[in-house]
């Protein structure tokens, strides 16, 4: 037995090696841990460490694995110390809060907020590296912005309260991502569990010989009644051999069935970049509400939401991180919502690769920049289709549109509604109104905003980097491009029917299908009103209210306090496709065109029947994807493919 585990061990016993030989002697090298993804290094002499700037650098070339340095427990500078020598040494351009500094001293990282971040670093990481070599402490800073994010304050409580557990969940997880390799002849396939041949509920399971990875773990929010068709098909997971979960972005559609994998005992990683694991804690909680006032059965509550919370990994775009023995991931833009990623997992040594798209867009926003195209290899694409059969007008043209639609709306003494989804649509509509009123397209009118939309907001403020080029470098430079004199913040109670009587206004309010949200109440109040006007902004899903509404439906059954009310519509309905977040057709054929390298697999997803075929159809004719994509698929929901035997 003894042998037999040396022999298994032989590769994490040569990475060890190849650490050590880069450690100085000074540092005084304490343990090496796996922790997650991270190899990390603990040393006890940290003032040594101000010579070696560079050396989790080197080190992570050599050994091509995620490194960090941390000083040993008890080299580090007590907490109060350690909060004056921070406060002490930082610049002055800083603008560190005094009272915005958290220990966490179970992973020896410290929390520092500050209004502009990027001085508590330091050109190649030099500021960073001079605090950790004075206490001990890693920094972590995090942004100060204009309005504090509650989500964000509530999820790093959490982490820090449970700051031991997570630790000991860190250290299990990467003894067994940086296991060896047992199975050699290894085979890559792919099983639909949801979302395929449909739009909702998004889960792609893949297998190795060696390692289970899920993609996505959706739900289908227009069909919470019926658990066959809103749920993925869980009966196809075990989720005991589960090696993580990749989730691409916070859309329910994506993410929100996998507190129900912790409910039933999953406690595997899910992988996530920053943004999307604040915006997947205000979706699902919100989720949670909106199924108990509408009195639809939701399967998991608060506390799973929690535990999905304490098993995030997050990682940066074009990151390189193992997963697992045989699976490395990286993380692209997908220019479709803040810290929306496309998928690229490199299989084996050189074995498979695999690009999954996620929901995407190519095409440059206001408040995003378009979906990334280059990438190491890529065997086989997986990609949504949502408008494979559908032509969007331009960007230009949509905001036009609006512009125009507000205008007319505004002069005639009317109320525009303009349902949203919190994350991404509502950020860019704020952007488009607050630019006309200042250019004078359209009259300075109230816009009242309400719902999820504000606290997502504080969280775009949080991670600009994520954000398009020119509104990061206003929110770098100390400006909010989301708020204007115009714009009301609703917060709390709120008299619903007094802000409709306010007119003429424009109203930003969630829920984007008008599945619930105050967006609900406002169509309620404003719907029997022909100067009004509603202005759908993104996809209507098949079984949503709004969908009932863009499609031409007078007469609306609504819930109120329990009761139905019939909603007669009176009020104009317009539907702008131009701002969504999906790719249309001619961007889905552009994407698969520009991909490099190519793919000789593409496998669509995330549309509805007319949707995919149309596309399938499109890719099969079109000569210059013909030369290098060998085989379409558009599968169904439990089909399988063996990627490897293609």
């Amino acid at each position: 037995m003894a042998s037999g585990r040396l022999i298994l061990d032989r590769g994490k016993l040569m990475l060890l090696k190849n650490i050590m030989e880069e450690m100085p002697g000074e540092l005084e090298l304490s343990s090496i841990e796996f922790e997650g993804p991270f190899i990390v290094i603990y040393v006890k002499n940290r003032s040594a460490l101000i010579k070696y700037p560079l050396l989790a650098q080197n080190i992570a070339k050599k050994v091509r694995k995620r490194i960090v340095i941390r000083v040993s427990p008890d080299a580090r500078l007590p907490p109060e110390e350690a909060k004056k020598k921070i406060i002490e040494y930082s610049p002055k351009e800083a603008g560190l809060d005094p009272n915005g500094i958290f220990f966490d001293e179970a992973s020896g990282e410290v929390i520092v907020k500050a209004e502009k971040p990027g001085h508590l670093i330091g050109k190649n990481n030099m500021f960073r590296n001079v605090l950790l070599a004075e206490t001990g402490w890693r920094v972590i800073p995090l942004r100060i912005t204009p309005f504090e994010s509650k989500t964000l304050r509530e999820v790093n409580s959490v982490l820090l309260k449970q700051n031991t557990y997570r630790l000991d969940f860190l250290r299990s997880l990467g003894e067994r991502v940086h296991r060896d390799v047992i199975y050699r002849n290894n085979y890559v396939r792919l099983t639909a569990l949801g979302g395929f041949r449909e739009v909702g509920r998004s889960a792609i399971f893949v297998e190795t010989r060696e390692s289970k990875i899920l993609l996505d773990f959706g739900i289908n929010v227009g069909a919470l009644s019926d658990p066959n068709k809103a749920y993925p098909i869980i009966d196809a997971l075990k989720i005991d051999e589960l090696d993580g979960i990749v989730v691409t972005h916070a859309h329910l559609d994506h993410v929100g069935l996998v507190p129900l994998l912790y409910k039933y005992g999953y406690r595997g990683p899910v992988y996530v970049t920053k943004p999307t694991r604040e915006l997947m804690s205000i979706m699902l909680k919100d989720l949670i509400e909106v199924s108990k006032k509408s009195g639809r059965y939701l399967p998991y509550g608060e506390k799973d939401i929690v535990s999905t919370l304490l098993h995030t990994i997050t990682v940066d775009y074009e990151e390189v991180t193992d997963v697992a023995p045989d699976i490395k991931l990286t993380m692209y833009d997908a220019g479709h919502l803040l810290g929306s990623a496309i998928i690229h997992l490199h299989i084996g040594m050189g074995l498979y690769n695999i690009v999954y798209t996620g929901d995407f867009k190519y095409a440059d926003s206001r408040l995003l920049n378009k979906a990334h195209t280059s990438f190491p290899r890529a065997e086989a694409l997986i990609m949504e289709s949502t408008y494979g059969a559908t032509l969007q007008e331009s960007r230009t043209l949509a905001e036009a549109r609006l512009v125009e639609i507000a205008k007319r709306v505004i002069e005639r003494g009317g109320v525009i509604l303009i349902p949203v989804f919190a994350a991404g649509r509502g950020q860019e509509m704020l952007l488009i109104l607050n630019n006309a009123m200042e250019q004078g397209l359209i009259p300075r009118v109230n816009i009242y905003v309400e719902g999820l939309v504000n606290e997502v907001t504080a969280i775009h403020m949080q991670y600009p980097e994520c954000l398009s080029k020119k509104v990061k470098e206003e929110i770098y430079n100390g400006e909010n491009p989301f708020i204007s004199d115009s714009v009301k913040i609703i917060e709390g109670p709120v008299a619903r029917p007094d802000i409709v009587e306010d007119r003429p206004s424009i109203i930003i309010a969630t829920n984007g299908m008008l599945n619930g949200g105050p967006a609900v109440d406002y169509f309620r109040l404003l719907a029997n009103d022909p100067r009004n006007a509603i202005v759908f902004v993104g996809y209507q899903a098949e079984g949503t209210l709004g969908r009932a509404v863009k499609d031409g439906v007078k007469e609306i059954p609504v819930v109120v306090e329990n009761k139905v009310e019939v909603v007669k519509v009176q009020m104009e309905v317009y539907s702008i496709d131009g701002f969504s977040g999906h790719s249309d057709q001619r961007e889905l054929l552009t994407y698969v065109k520009d991909l490099n390298p190519k793919p000789k697999v593409v496998i669509l997803k995330h549309g509805e029947e007319n949707a995919i075929e149309a596309l399938a159809t499109l890719l099969k004719k079109t000569r210059e994807i013909r030369q290098f994509v060998q085989h379409i698929y558009a599968p169904s929901n439990l089909d399988s493919i063996n990627l490897t035997a293609i």
